[in-house]
């Protein structure tokens, strides 16, 4: 199957969910947590995550919301998907080609992103004896507040990252096409 073909393949399968749970018809009430998709082309690789967008609204985030040192689904709803097409290195761990969930340990001490196996499920449903990898994450903190989570790629030469930004954390992790 081409790139193309891929890469459409995968945004079908990701879209025909996220329609079915989209809230109320046209004109109806706006998911608090709206589903959003990114993509991105690293070195030869063609990249993918679909992710639940939850927003701020006055919370406290990190230590809060989402508690420190627990597994967290990486965004809202249904679980957020990760899909690649090459072989990559994701902070040092090889990630074979296919199609992945990312839930993250947020910590004081360090975030880890966690690349599992099992996919399509709800974001709270996670197994892990399904874990393929816990890469640790650099995390910085971003000023002014970001109020709507927002997981990113970024290409870098022939590699780049993969950052995950909400409230006044950015968490990122290199990657590399093997």
């Amino acid at each position: 199957m081409s790139t193309k073909g891929f890469l459409a393949a995968a945004c079908f399968a990701l879209a025909v969910p996220s329609l079915a749970s989209a809230q109320g018809a046209a004109g109806g009430p706006k998911p608090l947590s709206p589903r959003d998709t990114t993509r991105a082309t690293v070195g030869s690789a063609h990249l993918l995550v679909d992710y639940g967008r939850p927003s701020k609204r006055g919370r406290e985030i990190f230590g809060g919301l989402v508690p420190y040192d627990q597994v967290w689904r990486t965004g809202a709803n249904s679980a957020t998907t990760f899909v690649t097409d090459k072989s990559l290195a994701i902070g040092g761990t090889t990630v074979p080609a296919g199609t992945y969930t990312l839930y993250s340990v947020p910590s004081q001490s360090g975030w880890k992103l966690v690349i599992n196996k099992q996919t399509k499920q709800w974001g709270t449903e996670y197994h892990q004896d399904q874990d393929l990898a816990r890469v640790p994450m650099t995390t910085t903190a971003v000023s002014p507040p970001v109020e709507q989570f927002t997981i990113k790629i970024v290409p870098q030469g022939q590699g780049g990252a993969l950052e995950l930004v909400w409230d006044t954390t950015q968490a990122s992790v290199p990657l590399t096409v093997q």
